[in-house]
């Protein structure tokens, strides 16, 4: 077979995440920056709630393209799961470049049957804090 099926993450699938994801920020009580990409790491949605800060954009923005194109979490890990040690997080995001890879926790990728389709990135709180708002936007999904 020359081609397979492949599951899209819609406009309103991505709308879900986001809103679901800002909502979360008020509980948190943080203002945030939220991203959405598909898997291809194209931007579908994006909020920065009412007070977020403007670097926080470009933050979230890795965060989801980070988890999108490596299929796993953002964070001191390595592109197969390995922990990284300082110098390792500082020279795989200059290996990959900064747009597509970083270190910081608070990207999530979106999978559905078991097949990547986006990315979440969520900057503005600690570490803790983005990966709770990122999860109250996947679980909005299920």
């Amino acid at each position: 077979m020359d081609t397979i099926q492949a599951l899209k993450l819609t406009e309103e699938g991505a709308g879900k995440i986001i809103k679901a994801a800002a909502a979360k920020t008020k509980e948190v009580g943080v203002p945030m920056s939220i991203a959405v990409v598909d898997e291809g790491a194209n931007l579908l949605a994006f909020v920065r709630t009412q007070g977020g800060k403007p670097h926080n954009v470009r933050i979230a923005l890795a965060k989801a393209l980070a988890a999108a194109s490596n299929r796993m979490p953002t964070g001191k890990i390595g592109s197969v799961g390995q922990p990284l040690d300082d110098a390792g997080a500082v020279a795989i995001v200059f290996a990959a470049g900064p747009e597509f890879y970083t270190t910081l926790p608070g990207g999530l990728p979106i999978f559905v049957q078991g097949q990547c389709v986006g990315g979440i990135g969520v900057s503005g709180g600690t570490g803790q804090q983005d990966l709770e708002v990122a999860q109250a936007g996947l679980d909005a999904l299920k």
